[in-house]
């Protein structure tokens, strides 16, 4: 007994010592963060979802079957600034800076500077340049946290992590392995964060408007801080 019990200890020790792009901590941050763009762009930006492409794609399909052209235009620059993000992160991976880069440090860094940018839009501003920006900044964030402890996991969409939560929640009970039991706990944290994030969004946009991404850019610099505090990955 005594034995398992140092075993147990010593596991979670060793897990506690991950990078700090893996960890729980940054990841329930981002998750925060994730919910909040989305209820920031669908709620203040013309009903889009800054990270769920899947959603905007059947927001297309739908404004296409009933004709609505012109909506279905406002669907589609989240989708291809989404894009342009990733070839941003592969660009710059790929560039004779990547042996130097931080791409924690980067993505950060990048994210809090547009939604710094977006919270200073005027009113009047065409939505389709905001939602394109959050759109971009979600896309970095998902090139760039990729991983919670020893799992793969996004920060911005929650399907993926369902999956995986339910996965491991089955072999948890069906072989009693606590590694999975634990593994849940994880993803279910995520998945709540994200839905709180999406709360606190909600209120802030509808009080705030604009501005309320600002909320998000904090969130954001706390990542930063944690991350740069407990020192970037080898």
């Amino acid at each position: 007994m005594a034995d398992g019990r140092i075993e147990a200890l010593r596991g979670w020790i060793r897990r506690g010592l991950k990078a700090p792009h893996e960890s729980v901590r940054l990841g329930v941050l981002l998750a925060l963060v994730g919910g909040f763009l989305d209820a920031y762009t669908f709620l203040g930006w013309d009903g889009v979802f800054a990270n769920a492409q899947t959603g905007n794609l059947v927001l297309i399909g739908i404004a296409a079957s009933l004709g609505d052209f012109r909506q279905m235009g406002t669907y589609l620059p989240p989708i291809l600034a989404f894009v342009a993000g990733v070839f941003v992160v592969e660009a710059a991976k790929s560039s004779s800076l990547s042996a130097r880069l931080d791409w924690g440090r980067f993505a950060l860094t990048l994210e809090i500077l547009t939604l710094t940018v977006v919270g200073f839009a005027p009113r009047g501003t065409p939505p389709l340049f905001v939602n394109a920006a959050v759109s971009f900044v979600a896309s970095v964030q998902v090139c760039a946290f990729r991983r919670l402890v020893d799992a793969p996991y996004s920060t911005t969409m929650m399907t993926g992590n369902l999956r995986s939560a339910s996965q491991a929640l089955w072999v948890a009970l069906a072989r009693r392995d606590p590694g999975e039991r634990e593994k849940v706990g994880r993803y279910l944290t995520v998945i709540g964060f994200f839905t709180l994030g999406a709360l606190i969004g909600g209120v802030l946009t509808s009080l705030g408007g604009t501005r309320s991404v600002w909320g998000a850019a904090g969130l954001l610099a706390a990542a930063l801080s944690l991350y740069v505090r407990e020192g970037a990955p080898d």
